[in-house]
């Protein structure tokens, strides 16, 4: 029996807005950018992506379940994702819940706020997954069982960290680097752990469905459902499971409906669930189907982003470097505070998109970085960014001595 392990990653930061200097110190507002048309508004990017993508996609997908007999998936969404479909596309949230209920759907964890905190505060990075799990229980009474961090980056550390917090799996990049001549086409344990199964990504497989399919100067362009279904052959006499592991996004909003993304996909799924040895697994049941058929060890880290699958896309310039450490060093400041705002906005700053924003590479991997940008450029990613970073400074410092709290507050009154 061959089994696609499909899994769909939903996410959309709050992207800072065109935040001058000027409006340091009276304007909190990072997010609402009344230019309805510029690349940061929040509201009007959700908006186009929902219609595009989150809806006619999440509609593919109950309609599949409903009329073949094996299909499954597992999808993670982050918690800034969720906020937003609340606030913009209350039917998406419901669509979610509605492809839960069936049972043939699992909801992976991650970090609430899509951050990179793992690498570097601990502590806040298990308070994103603790809000994360709580964010899901309250929207699809759901306990998830099976972690996948930031943007797949993944090492050993990582995976004895889950291990312990008890989770049953955790997903990753099969990068050829660590699998050597080894296929991301079985289940596996990590190094040193004696519970968790990890899950790799079949990168190439997956990456023809993400980046190639509407690629015109590819050499196997067009990408039929028949050759597809030839390469998945393929790949399943190497092992029993094919992890197709991508964003949600990749259907209709990175790859158009034009190409016929949507028909490719439906197409897909209905030969492989009409074949008699052929079946979809959920990333649990992919991980309770195999004790593992070896262990692996990642002891740098690896993420599914840019050639070099590191964490160079954002940690690899100094304007990152600086960034990543600006907004850490308040995290003391920001928590003391208690103001529930005031830590939401900090939590927001700490998305690994904002990083993303300010890559300075060159040729493919730099234009892909271009494509997702809001910005004209990576410096002005940083300096938007590092305006807000002073404000958020400025209204943390101001519970440290409430003297000049309360005689701004008195000022503002007078005023």
């Amino acid at each position: 029996m061959k089994s696609i392990v499909l899994y769909l990653h939903m996410h959309q930061p709050y992207r800072v807005k065109h935040y001058s200097i000027f409006s340091v110190g009276h304007d909190h507002d990072y997010w609402i950018d009344k230019d309805w048309y510029t690349g940061a508004n929040n509201e009007r990017v959700f908006k186009k992506v929902a219609e595009k993508s989150y809806r006619p996609m999440l509609e593919r997908l109950e309609k599949l379940i409903k009329t073949t007999d094996k299909f499954k998936l597992s999808l993670s969404m982050t918690g800034v994702f969720l906020e937003q479909a609340e606030e913009w596309a209350p039917d998406v949230i419901e669509s979610i819940q509605r492809l839960v209920e069936t049972g043939r759907v699992e909801i992976v964890a991650e970090t609430y706020n899509h951050s990179l905190s793992f690498f570097v505060d601990r502590d806040e990075f298990e308070e994103e997954v603790k809000l994360h799990q709580k964010k899901i229980r309250e929207l699809f009474n759901y306990e998830t069982k099976v972690f996948r961090n930031t943007e797949l980056a993944y090492n050993n550390d990582l995976a004895h960290w889950a291990n312990d917090y008890g989770f049953k799996g955790i997903i990753a990049e099969g990068w050829d680097k660590i699998l050597e001549n080894r296929t991301p086409n079985k289940v596996y344990r990590p190094d040193g752990c004696d519970r968790i199964k990890l899950l790799m990504k079949n990168y190439r497989l997956s990456d023809d469905i993400a980046f190639r399919f509407s690629n015109k100067n590819w050499s196997e362009w067009p990408l039929t459902v028949d050759k597809y279904l030839r390469w998945l052959d393929a790949a399943g006499a190497r092992g029993p499971i094919i992890n197709l592991f991508m964003d949600f996004e990749t259907f209709g909003e990175n790859v158009w409906k034009d190409t016929g993304i949507f028909d490719f996909f439906d197409d897909l799924v209905r030969r492989w669930n009409d074949r008699d040895d052929c079946g979809f697994m959920t990333v649990s049941e992919a991980c309770d189907s195999s004790d593992g058929a070896g262990t692996v060890s990642m002891p740098w880290t690896v993420t599914w982003a840019d050639t070099e699958r590191d964490l160079s896309a954002w940690l690899g310039n100094s304007m990152q470097h600086e960034a990543l450490k600006a907004i850490y060093d308040l995290k003391d400041d920001v928590l003391a505070s208690k103001d529930e705002e005031l830590i939401m906005d900090w939590r927001r700053l700490l998305t690994s998109d904002h990083l993303y924003y300010m890559c300075t590479k060159h040729l493919n991997d730099g234009g892909v970085h271009h494509y997702f940008s809001p910005y004209d450029s990576p410096f002005d990613a940083f300096l938007y960014f590092m305006n807000a970073v002073r404000d958020v400074r400025g209204r943390a410092e101001e519970y440290k001595n409430p003297k000049d709290k309360n005689s701004k507050e008195a000022k503002q009154i007078a005023e």
